[in-house]
């Protein structure tokens, strides 16, 4: 059951997707009616899921379930992996490899591989004081006080 975001008790779960390069406009004219029909019939066991998602910055897919109503198991997860994986497909883009860094840069948002942004680190072209988007974050509330953050305040911090 698709639900408003902001409806969502914080303790909710959420899955981050980031790509490795920003969608288009008319990417995300055609991914968003996908998104909500997916997370419309998303379920558990059967029982419909209390779900929503957000589109960040054209570069970040984020669901959320609420677990007080029904909890996302094994089976829906699963679901929803392939959804993005399909996404992934059409796309040509990469949404589920972990080993990647995004952050701010000035006004713009900057996609590099673990060792690039190391030593981008190492060579100063990035500091504890850059923005990062520390998708490790596992529910609503650590994701509007802790997804944006200085590097040096996330698991990025090990670099500097």
């Amino acid at each position: 059951m698709l639900v408003n975001f902001d409806t969502l008790p914080l303790e909710s779960r959420i899955w981050i997707y980031q790509s490795n390069r920003k969608f288009s406009d008319d990417e995300i004219a055609e991914i968003e009616p996908a998104i909500k029909d997916f997370i419309t019939n998303w379920s558990a066991h059967g029982t419909s899921l209390e779900a929503s998602y957000l589109i960040k910055y054209n570069r970040f897919i984020i669901f959320a379930v609420n677990q007080e109503v029904q909890a996302a198991t094994g089976c829906s997860i699963d679901s929803s992996v392939q959804f993005i994986q399909n996404l992934e497909a059409k796309y040509q883009v990469d949404l589920l490899d972990k080993m990647n860094v995004t952050f701010k840069n000035g006004e713009f948002i900057a996609h590099k591989t673990l060792l690039e942004f190391k030593k981008m680190a190492k060579d100063k072209a990035v500091t504890g004081s850059t923005i990062v988007f520390n998708n490790l974050v596992n529910t609503i509330q650590e994701f509007n006080d802790a997804w944006e953050i200085a590097a040096e305040d996330s698991w990025h911090s090990r670099f500097f």
